[in-house]
């Protein structure tokens, strides 16, 4: 009968789908979301989020107060990209005039309604519910009495913490722990838009997304876990004359380490995707061999790899305090009780320079936000992820058949990691990607998110010890590649850390490279093509 009964009609999602997600240990809400896909369809979680959050209770045997609803995400129904691109008052009042007719006309929900695009709004709870509630997914977990000892405390559970658990557990009898403070995938590994290439303009990339790819694609049969990974390639596309000449010696240089990225001119670009606007660019570079992923199932995958060896993964747990030992290694305090530990690597992101800060120590690295939309199904028709390098715009299309996509927008930084979503951005990712297929103005988007981006001064990584803080190890500042590199930078990571040798990436990537005091607005940004 549960295989029956539909909480989320959108998405297909079953009571059994929901059982199924709990049995695999998924109890959260907002990671239910991810592993039954609930809640992400174009009503966002408006009609089905009472029946799961009701469902999951009574399967977890917890009160619904203890389950915070998530926040549907904007817009507030499926709005068209023409409506967006224009971004006039008129449009999108006269967009919202045939929305208000055409839900008059009927008692369901039109999935061709459309309205503008307003502020996330969260779901109003029962006046049962509990009003307050300390903003967490699950409720506070009683503190552990006594200390626990550790060999490597790993702090953050995106994709680099989990496959450096990972390695570690399988290559050596290390004792090891994993601090999340939110849920897994609730950090930027959880929110970009899955992107693997080898299209680079150092060879130092260059070779390491090429052994990145050879793990991701042997990923599934080795950790049982399938993370949808398909080689359409990227299309780079350029037009100014700066990013031409800087494209071309890309493409050589790729061709010298054995990638076969080629350089296309419009009409071969177009032969690839005919969508595309002729003269929106002036020439192509094409990689048939780069490829896209779904990310959540990777961190899946890594998690369950390390629990099985023996990893612990807090979920749920913050980091509070952190000072070194009089006879090394550190003392940890966390939101479950204290740990202590031989050696702490950070694998925190954008969130990093929090994390060193409880030493003292200040990384010159900062957060932006990076935002993403993604548009109703669509029949199958863009194989390549397609990007603009003068713009930095992107879009691939899902095996669903959504476009996912992202652009970044100008952002003063002020420290702080910023996870809003803004109209400002669909307005903008509206108006450049009708512009790159202008068949695509009637295409609707039914969701954005956003991410946090992690740069540094220089455009490069942070990578390794602090000279300043001994067994205190960082890897940070990957500029939104962080999830593409992590398989391959986790193993030598991983190397390092057991004694193994040391590849020539922890010289190029040293932390304390910029100095002493360093701002992290010191130096100009230099960035290699900063997409996917």
């Amino acid at each position: 009968m549960a295989r029956k009964i539909i909480l989320c009609r959108c998405e297909d999602v079953t009571q059994h789908d929901l059982a199924r997600a709990v049995k695999a240990g998924f109890d959260d809400l907002e990671e239910v979301k991810r592993f039954t896909g609930f809640g992400t369809g174009p009503c966002q979680g408006k009609e089905c989020l009472r029946n799961v959050v009701e469902a999951l209770a009574d399967l977890t045997q917890r009160s619904a107060a203890d389950l915070v609803p998530f926040t549907a995400r904007p817009p507030l129904s499926p709005t068209r990209l023409r409506v967006l691109a224009v971004g006039a008052a008129s449009a999108v009042a006269s967009e919202t005039r045939r929305a208000v007719a055409s839900s008059s006309s009927s008692s369901q929900p039109s999935s061709s309604s459309s309205v503008g695009p307003v502020a996330p709004t969260p779901f109003t709870a029962p006046p049962s519910w509990t009003a307050s509630h300390p903003g967490r997914s699950r409720p506070p977990t009683t503190a552990r009495s006594g200390t626990a000892a550790v060999d490597v405390l790993i702090v953050g559970a995106g994709i680099m913490g989990l496959a450096l658990a990972s390695y570690l557990t399988r290559e050596s009898r290390l004792k090891v722990h994993v601090l999340e403070a939110g849920h897994l995938a609730s950090g930027a590994s959880g929110r970009n838009g899955g992107g693997l290439r080898q299209q680079w303009s150092s060879e130092l990339n260059i070779r390491l997304m090429q052994e990145s790819m050879a793990i991701c694609d042997s990923f599934a049969s080795e950790m049982g876990v399938n993370v949808w990974m398909r080689r359409g390639g990227y299309l780079f596309l350029a037009s100014e004359e700066g990013v031409r000449s800087r494209l071309e010696n890309a493409v050589a240089l790729q061709n010298e380490c054995g990638v076969p990225t080629r350089l296309l001119s419009p009409e071969g670009a177009r032969q690839l995707v005919p969508e595309l606007d002729p003269d929106g660019f002036a020439m192509a570079a094409y990689n048939p061999t780069d490829a896209v992923v779904f990310p959540w199932p990777f961190l899946w995958g890594y998690a369950q790899d390390a629990q099985a060896r023996g990893a612990t993964i807090a979920t749920f747990t913050e980091l509070t305090a952190l000072e070194p030992r009089p006879q090394g290694g550190f003392r940890a305090e966390t939101s479950r009780g204290p740990l202590e530990a031989e050696r702490v690597v950070c694998c925190a992101g954008a969130w990093s320079p929090r994390v060193a800060a409880l030493l003292g120590v200040t990384l010159p690295t900062w957060p932006v936000r990076h935002e993403i939309l993604s548009t109703e199904p669509l029949k199958p028709f863009l194989r390549p992820l397609v990007s603009v390098l003068d713009t930095g715009l992107y879009v691939s299309q899902s095996m669903r058949g959504e476009l996912v996509g992202g652009l970044g927008l100008p952002e003063a930084p002020d420290g702080q990691v910023h996870l809003g979503s803004r109209l400002v951005f669909l307005t903008e990712m509206a108006r450049h990607l009708v512009a790159l297929m202008p068949r695509l103005a009637e295409v609707k988007v039914v969701r954005q998110w956003a991410g946090p981006y992690d740069l540094s001064p220089d455009g490069e990584p942070l990578l390794g010890e602090l000279a300043s803080a001994p067994g205190f190890f960082v890897t940070c500042g990957f500029h939104g590649h962080g999830f593409m590199m992590a398989p391959v930078v986790a193993r030598y990571l991983g190397q390092h850390l057991l004694g193994r040798g040391t590849h020539p990436l922890f010289s190029s990537w040293r932390p304390e490279r910029f100095g002493t005091g360093s701002s992290p607005h010191d130096q100009p940004v230099r960035e290699e093509m900063v997409i996917g």
